[in-house]
């Protein structure tokens, strides 16, 4: 059954039962207004073809930065621009910290995990696990370092191409899960690893299906098209043999486990579950161990490799950008010594280059949903306790009033007139407030010292024509996923 049979289906039997059910406007309360949803489908007539992104944008220019969309029987607000954001995210960051579930993933997280989980939970989970990677060096010279060592063993992995066409997803998937995976497993893989890609593989297609028409179809209709065949289904297989292999793993550890000398993540972790042993309601068991390392491992993995991607395909569409930035690097590191984080500070080019990557790249347009955790007040609206809320970054980052060219590639966007490096409070890929990516920071060094060790060592080149080669996502929803392309790495 092909999707647009499922969407007439789905529409015939919102349709059927139309006058069961009566009118749903009733329902909103004071919700933001929004186009008026029919019983069961929703707004199901006003979604673009294209997936709910197109549909929300072109609803922003209709009912304004916020504004309430049916997605099924669910009302859902959405807020754009930056004033919205930081209103809600910020300003109520607590009234906005709760989740909303993904649905088509949502079979295996159950609400579980430190991304997912609500309440109390959530909160002890998030702190447990800041503290934890902070304590294995998250914003630390050893962490530093082991990103230098993962990013030498790349430099190294590239040389055997000797400047023959590659397509860089492996390898980009490879260095970043090697950096998490230091953390929580205490160890890193060889890219040969069959094992090892294998999950990096499973990873990179459940992004890619969240992110696919089908995986916004079914934020429309779960509880009807999880009975059909589908993509969904292959998403719920991947996780399961992700969890499975982490299973293992904390097995491994809980055989090998010295008390007086954590290793890692689960380590700790599996000391907290002893000392919280007998504990009625603690958060500290097995489930959220497992959610917890496989949301850390997958957002850790997933979106710092595809920002990579991104970013060395605009580096081929705009050759001059991947020139100046190797000058500075000449300039400022040379070509005898490790890229560090104190060279940062002296390269504002660079810099501005992997900030407008992220922008541009817009990684998360739709962020992950939250909810409201009572009932809030908002612009004058009343939000109930559990309504689902979807900030669309996109509208940030891509907003005329901060950003002279907002859909267009351009450093200038992060460089004063001097040159120098300048803040813009329009940029934010790691979201706002408390549930702001918790790990941004191990993210931007990564960013920095694969972009440039690659560049110290590497120039690009493609059988692409700079001026044809085509940045538009390949599928774009709750993730952008970048086109595949190959590229040539040749020693400098």
């Amino acid at each position: 059954m092909d999707f647009v049979t499922l969407l007439l289906l789905a529409a015939l039997v919102g349709l059927l039962l139309l006058l069961a059910r009566g009118p749903a406007a009733s329902r909103r309360g004071r919700l933001p207004p929004g186009p008026r949803p029919l019983p069961l489908v929703g707004n199901l007539l006003q979604m673009d073809r294209h997936g709910l992104l197109k549909s929300f944008l072109a609803l922003q220019k209709k009912y304004g930065d916020v504004f309430t969309i049916f997605l099924g029987s669910r009302p859902v607000v959405v807020l754009c621009g930056p004033e919205a954001m930081k209103e809600a995210l910020v300003e109520k960051a607590e009234e906005f910290s709760g989740r909303t579930p993904i649905t088509i993933v949502d079979s295996v997280f159950q609400g579980l995990g430190v991304v997912f989980a609500n309440g109390d939970t959530w909160k002890t989970l998030r702190r447990f696990s800041l503290a934890t990677l902070r304590d294995f060096g998250m914003g630390k010279r050893s962490i530093e370092e082991r990103i230098q060592g993962e990013a030498q063993c790349l430099v190294e992995e590239l040389q055997k191409s000797k400047g023959a066409l590659l397509e860089p997803t492996t390898l980009f998937h490879s260095i970043t899960a090697n950096v998490i995976c230091s953390l929580m497993f205490g160890e890193r893989f060889s890219y040969d690893d069959k094992q090892f890609q294998d999950l990096l593989n499973k990873f990179t297609d459940t992004f890619a299906i969240i992110s696919s028409f089908w995986g916004q179809l079914f934020e429309l209709f779960p509880g009807f098209l999880k009975f059909f065949p589908g993509p969904h289904r292959r998403a719920h297989n991947n996780l399961i043999l992700i969890n499975a292999f982490i299973a293992d793993n904390v097995e491994k550890h809980r055989k090998s486990l010295d008390p007086s000398a954590p290793r890692d993540f689960i380590d700790v972790y599996l000391l907290r579950m002893e000392k919280e042993k007998g504990v009625a309601n603690t958060e500290f068991h097995y489930k959220n161990l497992i959610i917890t390392v496989m949301s850390l491992f997958f957002a850790g993995t997933e979106t710092t490799s595809t920002t990579l991607r991104y970013g060395f395909l605009m580096l081929l569409k705009y050759p001059w950008v991947a020139e100046k930035v190797q000058e500075e690097i000449d300039q400022v590191i040379g070509r005898n010594r490790l890229p560090e984080l104190k060279d940062q500070a002296k390269m504002p080019y660079t810099d501005a280059v992997i900030h407008e990557t992220q922008r541009f790249s817009d990684l998360l347009p739709m962020s992950v949903p939250h909810s409201v955790t009572q009932d809030t007040s908002f612009r004058g609206y009343l939000l109930p306790k559990g309504t689902a809320v979807y900030t669309l970054l996109t509208t940030v980052l891509h907003d005329p009033r901060y950003f002279k060219k907002p859909y267009a590639f351009d450093p200038n966007h992060f460089l004063d007139a001097q040159g120098s490096l300048k803040k813009n409070e329009a940029f934010i890929p790691f979201s706002l407030g408390k549930r702001m990516c918790l790990g941004e920071g191990i993210a931007r060094m990564e960013l920095f010292l694969f972009f440039t060790t690659i560049l110290q060592n590497f120039s690009l080149s493609s059988s692409m024509d700079p001026e044809s080669t085509d940045l538009t996502p390949r599928l774009s929803g709750i993730g952008n996923v970048p086109p595949i392309y190959q590229l040539r790495f040749h020693p400098r």
